[in-house]
């Protein structure tokens, strides 16, 4: 049997939908959908803006039940997509990729198999077999967050080990994956010849039992980086030391405002890319936190913007920074936000896109000038 999908309800999304953006007002104009009934959750497009890759979470391959991941190549005249070529994801429901900054390997986090892979992209853009795989042991933290608001019942991944997230730090030497399950961020020295992990740094570093780190996001600036914990409802800042691969945590503090109670998930954190701001994703409040970043990279709690509908799963700014898009999964729409440059601060434009459980979206420049 295939292990059940978190985040409800299945079935709405058609695939990779295509958009181009008017500039000015942020609106996305539907262009195309490229049909998938595989679950393409996360996505990632190359520096050259001519591949794109995706990581099909309900897709399974053979009787290990291992996921699967896809490689499209994109006509910059148009945005139009073509499958290039599909592999084997490492493990069971992919649900995160990123592109290491050579350019030359796809990593992937597979969620319901607990581990990491190393893709090879090969020099057409397609994917090669996995260079290297790493399965997540260790003891499972508790099914009640150590720093949960009051009342919360947001147990969701500490029945096994769940790998969230993995990306590379800015000098490519290193690769960081999130555990949930095992409430743990994992270090890795990274080998760009030959695509192979193995452990660096502090390698381990526990959050609090429960807690459940979700995805981080480093600072412009290469020496902080911000955790957020999808049970835990909070926002961790690490000093990070690009020389050693270590982390050392300096602030937690949660990503819902004073006196909520109740169960809240949190989803995705983005830095802006004037390293002024940082934004926490919360689904149940359904809100977008903001936070200002203090000299020492130290943060405080600013508002939230309610993120008009239900269960944000992911946000994304646009290359301009002028927009934020909010993926309602559970509203099956956009939702978009113009962005304050001075303040942070976040006003809906009045715009909903409709999208079918929507999961992530990426930007890239098209020749023809629109994004």
């Amino acid at each position: 049997m295939p292990p059940t999908q978190v985040d409800l309800p299945p079935g709405n999304g058609r695939g990779i939908h295509v958009f181009r953006i008017d500039r000015e007002s942020g609106v996305p104009a539907p262009d195309g959908v490229f049909e998938m009934g595989t679950s393409p959750s996360s996505l990632a497009v190359n520096s050259s803006g001519d591949r794109l890759y995706s990581a099909n979470e309900t897709d399974r391959i053979g009787d290990s039940g291992e996921g699967s991941v896809s490689s499209f190549a994109i006509d910059r005249s148009n945005g139009r997509l073509e499958l290039l070529n599909t592999v084997p994801s490492g493990g069971a429901g992919p649900t995160y990729v990123s592109i290491h900054p050579t350019g030359r390997f796809l990593l992937v986090a597979n969620y319901f198999g607990g581990s990491v892979a190393v893709l090879p992209i090969l020099p057409d853009g397609t994917l090669g077999e996995a260079s290297d795989v790493k399965v997540d042991e260790g003891e499972l933290g508790p099914t009640v967050a150590t720093s949960a608001a009051p009342g919360s019942f947001a147990f969701s991944g500490h029945d096994r080990t769940h790998a969230h997230m993995i990306e590379a730090d800015p000098s490519g030497r290193f690769v960081l994956h999130v555990d949930l399950g095992l409430d743990r961020i994992f270090v890795w020295n990274f080998d760009s010849e030959r695509g192979v992990l193995s452990p660096g740094g502090t390698h381990e570093v526990a959050l609090p039992p429960g807690d459940g780190p979700r995805h981080f996001s480093f600072h412009p600036n290469g020496r902080w980086l911000y955790s957020i914990q999808e049970e835990g409802s909070t926002v961790v800042l690490f000093d990070w030391d690009s020389e050693s691969g270590c982390l050392s945590e300096r602030q937690s503090l949660s990503s819902l405002p004073p006196g909520y109670a109740g169960s809240n998930f949190c989803s995705g954190i983005h830095v802006s890319a004037d390293g002024r701001f940082v934004y926490a994703g919360n689904r149940l409040h359904d809100s977008i936190a903001i936070f200002s970043v203090g000299e020492d990279g130290m943060l405080s709690y600013l508002g939230e913007e309610w993120t008009r509908g239900n269960y944000p799963r992911s946000f994304q700014f646009d290359p301009t920074g002028r927009f934020l898009y909010v993926c309602n999964q559970r509203a099956d729409h956009l939702a978009v936000f113009r962005v304050d440059a001075e303040s942070g601060g976040l006003e809906f434009t009045g715009h909903y896109e409709p999208v079918g459980n929507p999961s992530a979206v990426v930007f890239l420049d098209l020749a023809a000038g629109e994004s």
